[in-house]
């Protein structure tokens, strides 16, 4: 297997582009863990194997996955494909414009939980220096945590801190 970067920051149009799509981003949570092949991830999502082909085309020509073994079977290359990196940031002001596609990628997710899922949203009036730490301490938090390995439950966990636009008076 071919080992995987920390982080891929999320800057270019293809970037972009390949994250603009739900199915695209259901992918990439399930290579979170594990390679899988394109017939294991269509039978999970209970999708079509071409459409499955189609979406890991477009990671793959934008860099966020790739081929990280291949395996002879029955006459065939069976290729098992992984994320190029464990995390993606998209912390540059274009990444918000793609906020919706992933938000809906999660939203499915959410809705198939197989527990209530704790999903919280609060507002705070906080100083720069507020919201600097308690990005740092979620960051610290997150990034802190160490995966229990297979056979265990996967979570998913998404965390966000931004400033909101003024409201209108």
């Amino acid at each position: 297997m071919v080992e995987m970067d920390d982080v891929l920051e999320i800057s270019t149009p293809a970037h972009f582009k390949a994250l603009a799509h739900p199915m695209r981003h259901r992918i990439l949570f399930a290579l979170s863990q594990q390679p899988a092949t394109i017939s294991q991830l269509a039978a999970g999502f209970a999708v079509q194997k071409g459409t499955v082909a189609h979406h890991l085309k477009v990671l793959r020509e934008a860099g966020i996955v790739r081929v990280a073994e291949t395996r002879q079977v029955r006459g065939g290359t069976e290729q098992y494909y992984q994320r190029t990196a464990r995390r993606l940031s998209a912390s540059s002001p274009e990444a918000t414009a793609h906020t919706g596609a992933l938000l809906s990628a999660v939203a499915e997710e959410v809705t198939a939980a197989v527990d209530d899922p704790l999903l919280m949203l609060r507002h705070l009036r906080l100083t720069a220096a507020q919201a600097q730490k308690l990005a740092h301490t979620l960051d610290d938090l997150i990034n802190g945590e160490q995966d229990a390995g297979a056979g265990q439950p996967q979570y998913g966990i998404l965390v966000s801190l931004y400033q909101q636009a003024p409201h209108p008076a």
